[in-house]
C-alpha cells in the first residue's frame, strides 16, 4: 500500500479573489482530494493575514465537512493558547457529534499571528507555558475524564477525538512522545529540526490509550504539473507571492520587486524555509515524495499544495494522487 498522502489547505485568498472565493475552493479541493483517495484535509489557524481564510478553523471544517462523505477533516492546527481547552472541547466534540469518525484536533502553541494580534487575541507572552497542561485538560472533556470537577464539555464528553501535536521544534516532539499522542512536524516552513525532532519523538515515546506506537507526520509543499517546465513556472510564482507576502504586505504585487526580494537575504531565508518541496512532472513530484517520506520517517505525508492557482492546486493533487499510487 502506498504511504498515506493527506493536504494541508491553507485557504488562500488570492490575488484578486476573496475569502468567499476560498473557501468555494477549500470545498472543491476537499471534495476531490476525497475521490482521489487522501486521507484527511487539514486547515491552520493564522490570524490578521490578509491571505488567509482559515482563522475560524472549527467554523471551516463544518462547512467542509457538509460539503464531503467520507474524508478526515481537521486542524493543522488549533492555536491552544489562543482558547480556552473547554471551547475546543465544545467546538470539537460538536464537529464529531455531527460527522462521527471524521474529526481530527491538531493543536498547536505558537500565536498564529503577529504581537499585536496576540494583544487582541487577549493572548499573553506566557500563554504558551501553559500548553501541556492545557492539552492535558482538552483531553479530559473528549474523553469524558474532566480534570475539572464538575465541568464537563457538551457536546465532547466521550467523543474521544483524536488529538495530533503540531510542532516545528523539539518541544513539540518531546511533548508528544510523554503524551503517547502523533506528532505532526511542520517542515513545509520550518525544516531545521526535522530529523532531530523525529528521532527524539520515536525515542522517547510512551504508549497511549489513543495511541499504541509512534506515528510521524512530516509536511512538505508539492508542485506536480503536466511538465517540469510548468510546475517550475508555478514554483517561481508561488515563491515570489510568498516573499511578497512575508516582506512587501499591503503594496501593489509587482514581479520586478519581488524578484529583487527574492534575491535579498531576507528573501533568501525565506527560501530556505521552503527546503522540502517536491517539483516537477508527476513521476518527479511522486519519486521526491518517497525520498522526503524515507528522509522524514514519516508514517504519512501532509502536502502543502504550493501552486498559486486553486485549479492548478487541484491538478497538482490530481497528478501525484495517480504517481504515488494513491486509491479512492
Amino acid at each position: 500500500m502506498a504511504l498515506p498522502l493527506s493536504i494541508l489547505d491553507l485557504a488562500y485568498i488570492r490575488e484578486g479573489g476573496t475569502a468567499s472565493d476560498s473557501l468555494a475552493a477549500s470545498v472543491a479541493l476537499a471534495q476531490r482530494a476525497e475521490e482521489l483517495g487522501y486521507r484527511r484535509v487539514w486547515y491552520a489557524e493564522h490570524h490578521n493575514m490578509r491571505y488567509i481564510a482559515s482563522s475560524a478553523t472549527s467554523v471551516v471544517i463544518a462547512h467542509v465537512a457538509a460539503h464531503t462523505r467520507t474524508i478526515r477533516l481537521g486542524s493543522g492546527g488549533v492555536m491552544l493558547p489562543n482558547h480556552s481547552p473547554l471551547t475546543i472541547a465544545e467546538q470539537f466534540g460538536t464537529l464529531e457529534t455531527l460527522h462521527p469518525g471524521r474529526i481530527d484536533l491538531g493543536l498547536g502553541r505558537a500565536p498564529g499571528s503577529d504581537q499585536q494580534t496576540m494583544r487582541a487575541l487577549r493572548r499573553t507572552p506566557t500563554s504558551s507555558d501553559a500548553f501541556p497542561q492545557d492539552v492535558l485538560e482538552l483531553q479530559g472533556y473528549l474523553t469524558g475524564e474532566s480534570r475539572i470537577p464538575g465541568v464537563h464539555a457538551i457536546p465532547g464528553k466521550g467523543t474521544n477525538v483524536p488529538l495530533y501535536i503540531l510542532g516545528s521544534s523539539l518541544f513539540g516532539a518531546q511533548l508528544a512522545a510523554a503524551l503517547g499522542l502523533p506528532y505532526a512536524f511542520a517542515s513545509h516552513f520550518a525544516p531545521d529540526a526535522l530529523e532531530e525532532a523525529v528521532a527524539l519523538y520515536r525515542r522517547e515515546f510512551k504508549p497511549s490509550p489513543q495511541l499504541d506506537r509512534p506515528y510521524v507526520m512530516a509536511a512538505l509543499s508539492v508542485i506536480a504539473a503536466d511538465t517540469t517546465e510548468e510546475a517550475r513556472e508555478q514554483q517561481l510564482a508561488a515563491l515570489r507571492l510568498r516573499v511578497h507576502n512575508f516582506l512587501a504586505a499591503g503594496r501593489p504585487y509587482d514581479e520586478q520587486e519581488a524578484d529583487m526580494l527574492l534575491a535579498s537575504p531576507a528573501g533568501r531565508q525565506i527560501g530556505r524555509m521552503t527546503k522540502y518541496f517536491a517539483v516537477g512532472d508527476p513521476a518527479e513530484a511522486a519519486a521526491y515524495v518517497a525520498e522526503f517520506a524515507e528522509h522524514a520517517q514519516a508514517d504519512e505525508l501532509i502536502v502543502s499544495l504550493a501552486s498559486p492557482d486553486a485549479k492548478a492546486s487541484i491538478r497538482s493533487a490530481e497528478l501525484l494522487a495517480e504517481a504515488h499510487g494513491l486509491s479512492a
